[in-house]
């Protein structure tokens, strides 16, 4: 779906609460209006495109640098995610180490931590005001299926060198402390988590790449990308113009199925999400430690250990912004705003907040939405670039790119730039996924994967075991 031109500022408030809550006017920039030469062309107004306009225009401030964004800056899953600006990867360590080495997992560990903090750095000195709270992620154990699984991943951190400092296990009463929610038997810990306001970041990146000279054309969907060859720079398609550049970085995770020939590169999964109203009527989430637990009310994200995906955060205004996946694959690869909105998931995040916290089963969810998360078939996230082609892209993050899109940003301006520095050796680097299988097999192997995961949470209920299912289903994604 398309907007008009000039944007359509309340269709786009109706992507999430996140960018309900702006206060800003989300009027869309002018488009692209004719043919235009740069240095660095960047499809995708996201997460990924921005922090690759950001330190490359930092690094070198006489770059010709534009964005071009199919509707406004933060439309993708960059305004609309859970806000964890988190140190997960989506390849688990033990992956890592196997086919890269331990000392090369631990160099990716060590950067996406650090990607954290990087983060918070850049929000401050830009000023951009997303409610960074680093608190640390809870991950509780809600039955003993549950603890033996995230025991097991403790364990598994602590073979690879993962220290106290970084993941430690808490018991019953502790975490009860820290998560108020039911049946809790103990939890994870990290401190390595922020939870943000996700499209106040996404916004106020996009107005800082233009401060620092980057053009930003919005309701200019890229049609075509035609890779550069000897003599001959990349060149970008659109309604509005073409653009050539020597250098072009896709950006656009979930939509890259859009782009001709890039139907089976990666998957769009969709992620659905509920807010509720202000919780309490005390000053603030502060007040909600009786609630929520002490860890919530002080901004850490949450979690437990089903297999079926939840995740949640207490907002700096004292709502519970709460989601989940379950959603299915559509198929072909294709995305629609009519997918954004799943009543009978939708009705189980709902479910889900009283059954963690039964105190909320009065509280009202004003706010429901969804959108498509990048899944390569291996789900490996990539950072690429082909000198020779001039292509570069970077994505796959399997849900968790708050903070990884940061790393992707920089990696992509130093291999862009040829700067000899430590994130251009990290794994993902040059990383190539294998394609996803044509239809149907695709929508029947995604679609059967997220029920398989659905049963084995229901067969731990019953059983008190952890699921076979689940445990195969993770040898057979690599994990």
């Amino acid at each position: 779906m398309s907007s008009r031109p000039g944007g359509d500022d309340r269709r786009y408030r109706r992507l999430s609460y996140w960018m309900d809550s702006l206060g800003e006017s989300l009027v869309a920039r002018p488009a692209l209006g004719g043919n235009l030469e740069v240095d660095v062309a960047i499809v995708g107004g996201g997460y990924t495109g921005l922090w690759t306009a950001y330190y490359l225009a930092c690094h070198e401030p006489s770059l010709r640098i534009a964005v071009l964004e199919a509707e406004i800056a933060g439309y993708g899953a960059s305004g609309r995610n859970g806000g964890w600006c988190s140190a997960l990867f989506a390849v688990s360590d033990a992956r890592l180490a196997r086919e890269f080495g331990r000392s090369s997992m631990l160099a990716m560990r060590k950067e996406m931590r650090a990607t954290v903090d990087e983060v918070g750095k850049v929000a401050a000195s830009e000023g951009i005001e997303c409610h960074f709270r680093k608190a640390g992620t809870v991950s509780a154990a809600r039955s003993r299926a549950q603890e033996a699984t995230l025991r097991a991943e403790l364990a598994e951190a602590r073979e690879l060198g993962v220290g106290e400092e970084d993941l430690y296990w808490v018991g019953a009463d502790e975490a009860r402390s820290l998560m108020n929610a039911t049946d809790v038997v103990g939890a994870l810990v990290t401190p390595h988590c922020a939870a943000i306001h996700p499209a106040r970041l996404v916004r106020g990146l996009a107005r800082s790449v233009e401060r620092l000279g980057v053009q930003l054309y919005e309701t200019t969907r890229v049609t075509e990308v035609v890779g550069g060859e000897p003599g001959r720079h990349p060149v970008l398609h659109a309604p509005g113009g073409r653009v050539r550049a020597e250098t072009v970085v896709v950006a656009t995770e979930g939509y890259t199925a859009r782009l001709p020939g890039r139907s089976r590169d990666v998957a769009p999964i969709y992620s659905l999400m509920v807010a509720t109203e202000r919780l309490g009527s005390g000053s603030g989430p502060a007040d909600l430690s009786g609630v929520v637990g002490s860890a919530l009310a002080n901004g850490a994200t949450f979690t437990d250990g089903r297999h079926l995906l939840i995740y949640g955060q207490l907002t700096a205004d004292g709502r519970l912004a709460f989601g989940g996946r379950g959603a299915p694959y559509h198929y072909n690869s294709k995305v629609a705003e009519s997918f954004e909105r799943v009543p009978r998931v939708h009705g189980q995040l709902r479910a889900a907040i009283v059954e963690l916290f039964p105190a909320l089963s009065e509280v009202a969810i004003t706010h429901h939405w969804g959108g498509p998360i990048g899944v390569h078939r291996d789900w490996f996230p990539s950072v690429t670039y082909d000198r020779e082609t001039g292509l570069a892209s970077a994505g796959g993050y399997v849900g968790d790119g708050v903070a990884t899109t940061n790393l992707a940003g920089r990696t992509l301006a130093d291999l862009i730039l040829g700067r000899d520095t430590e994130l251009v050796t990290l794994p993902w680097v040059g990383h190539g996924s294998p394609r996803w299988e044509p239809e149907p097999w695709r929508w029947i192997g995604i679609n059967a994967g997220l029920r398989a995961m659905a049963l084995s949470d229901a067969l731990e209920s019953r059983t008190g075991r952890p699921s076979w299912v689940a445990s195969s289903l993770n040898r057979l994604l690599g994990g």
